[in-house]
């Protein structure tokens, strides 16, 4: 599949970030900021760059490395957000992970559930991917509801395990697997087949916030 050309369900597309995407993807993250810092990853002893002509190369350097899919959600043309997939493995484990962050105009609109859906059918059935795994930290309960909506399985606690908001911090791990979804994860939550309780955290693992 020729990643350029882009997914789409309704008016939600999934595309590859472009290098003219700078300046729309830096004003969306500035003026989202007290919405999306409680959930940006930072880097210990060090500052996050908010240079996104760089951050775009970069992304797109993985993408032709094979160790990532950098994509943009757009929703009626406009664009929303983006959604990434990275720590692409290859050989015998075949997985990878998705992050993603929406503006705050356009939250409810199901973006980013149909966009994790449509990078996740991609990465199985064009990318050669076997497991697609999705890290949440317990307070981010819009993104809870998401690998609920979708029927992620919750896989586990990871303690301090990314470095978020310039701090370590835990996290509930939620995957699948292509065995898990052989008619497709958007097609599964569009025809109500979604498993109800794969996402549930077991009392022993939750983290009161």
């Amino acid at each position: 599949m020729d990643s350029t050309a882009g997914m789409r369900h309704g008016p939600i597309e999934l595309r590859l970030v472009r290098a003219k995407d700078a300046r729309a993807l830096q004003h969306e993250l500035l003026s989202n900021r007290s919405w999306l810092q409680p959930w940006e990853a930072t880097v210990p002893y060090g500052s996050v760059s908010f240079d996104m002509r760089l951050s775009i190369r970069r992304l797109l350097q993985q993408y032709r490395d094979g160790s990532g899919y950098p994509f943009v959600m757009e929703y009626d043309g406009e664009i929303a957000g983006q959604l990434n997939v990275w720590g692409v493995s290859r050989g015998s484990l075949c997985s990878a992970t998705i992050g993603y962050w929406v503006s705050e105009r356009f939250a409810g609109k199901g973006i980013t559930p149909t966009a994790v859906a449509l990078a996740t059918d991609a990465c199985f059935t064009e990318y050669g991917l076997h497991r697609m795994e999705i890290c949440i930290r317990p307070e981010n309960a819009a993104s809870l509801r998401i690998v609920q909506k979708l029927g992620f399985r919750y896989e586990g606690l990871r303690r301090r395990y990314i470095h978020i908001d310039g701090d370590w911090r835990d996290h509930y791990a939620f995957a699948l697997t292509r065995e898990d979804v052989p008619q497709g994860v958007l097609a599964r939550w569009l025809n109500g087949q979604v498993p109800p309780e794969a996402a549930t955290v077991p009392p022993s693992d939750r983290i009161s916030h």
